[in-house]
């Protein structure tokens, strides 16, 4: 019995989405010659872009991240502040234009600046967790000595979290850095002389 394949939701037709962006961008260059007033994005490219972005976003690198929404999103925006920028007699292997591949190309760093600011948020806050007396923002109505204790077990079980994910972080950093430099010095060391004696 044979299975029949289902279609994706996130299915872009590369050689369809190809043609319609080279068809917009036609008529957006002919009307910014003319001083016209640039026409809207087709429904059927920016509903591509959405299937691009919402597709890319279910990889493994970026499925679990919480704000994948907001990611997804920014790679829609971005994408339509580019499509202009999109060139149409782009050199490809099969000398067909590949739109598909360069608005992944802007979906992916779109992802990237998006996890980007997240990270550099979540280090604001949670510097201002680790720095502010965080006692002082919980509200002690009973005013007794059960709950100071409860109270400063929670902040100091808070505080060693904070302090070993920043550790993890910083070990996984160098690790990475550490890494980088082998490479770079496998790739400059490579020559062939050990070989040949």
């Amino acid at each position: 019995m044979a299975r029949s394949k289902r279609a994706s939701i996130h299915y872009v037709n590369n050689a369809e989405f190809s043609q319609a962006v080279v068809d917009y961008v036609s008529v957006v260059q002919e009307a910014k010659k003319n001083s016209q007033v640039l026409p809207i994005v087709p429904d059927y490219i920016a509903q591509c872009f959405l299937r691009i972005a919402e597709g890319l976003s279910h990889k493994s690198n970026f499925i679990r991240y919480t704000y994948r929404e907001e990611m997804v999103m920014d790679a829609v925006e971005n994408c339509l502040k580019a499509i202009e920028n999109y060139d149409i007699e782009a050199a490809t292997r099969t000398g067909k234009p590949n739109a598909f591949a360069y608005f992944t190309q802007i979906t992916w760093y779109a992802f990237l600046r998006r996890i980007a600011k997240e990270k550099k948020q979540q280090d604001i806050k949670i510097k201002y967790l680790t720095k502010s007396g965080i006692e002082s923002f919980i509200d002690n109505e009973l005013g007794d000595e059960m709950t100071q204790q409860v109270v400063g077990a929670f902040v100091d079980t808070l505080r060693d979290r904070i302090e070993k994910v920043r550790y993890v972080d910083t070990e996984v950093k160098q690790f990475v850095k550490e890494e980088k430099k082998k490479r770079r010095t496998r790739s400059v060391d490579s020559d062939l002389m050990d070989f040949l004696k």
